[in-house]
This record gives C-alpha cells, structure tokens and sequence, in this order.
C-alpha cells in the first residue's frame, strides 16, 4: 500500500477541466492531471435520469493533500454535487510514487 491516490472528477467540458486541474497544480494539491474526452454520463438527478456528456479528470495526489483538493474542487467545480471519489493506490511503480510525493505539498514529511 502506498500513500497515493488516484481522484476521478468529472466536468461539463475541456474548459472547466483545465482550469481545475490548473487551480490543483498551482497548488500542489495535485503531481498531474489527466484530462479524458467523450465520457458519456448517465445518472439520475432530481430523480430524473440525465444523459451528459463531460470530461474525466484523472487527478494524482496523496492522501494527506485529500482533504484541501475535495476543497478546493468543491469550491472551483460548476456542479452542484460533483463527483470526487478516490482510490488509494496499492501498488505502483516507485519511481512514480516519489515523484508524486515530490510534487504534492501536503504530503511533505515532518
């Protein structure tokens, strides 16, 4: 088990997503983000069932730096309710882990 995770977000379009993941990176909330077109959605809302379509970010970070990225999503993203879920990562190349861990600032050892 690693410190890392992995944070899916989704959002209305290209633009939405840049900028968050921008937001993220400025502040080391976040070691990258990946941005997926033509994610189709279809979720029930207000108990209607809704078809979207919308971006997927694929967020890197730490667990440490959870809490202050839920934040500043929250406080950034369009959606009323956006999706924020992570999952730890178990295993992984450790190259990679470091460097996720040398790019987030809440994961700073004391």
């Amino acid at each position: 088990m690693t410190d890392a995770r992995v944070v899916y977000v989704t959002v209305p379009n290209e633009g939405v997503g840049v900028s968050l993941v921008t937001a993220l990176l400025e502040q080391k909330l976040v070691a990258c983000g990946n941005l997926v077109a033509g994610v189709r959605s279809i979720y029930r809302w207000e108990g209607k069932i809704c078809d979207d379509a919308e971006h997927l970010l694929i967020l890197k970070t730490t667990s440490s730096a959870l809490s202050a990225l839920k934040a500043r999503v929250l406080e950034l993203h369009p959606y009323e309710c956006p999706e924020i879920i992570a999952i730890p990562v178990t295993d992984g190349h450790s190259a990679y882990i470091d460097w996720i861990h040398q790019n987030v600032i809440a994961s700073e050892k004391s």
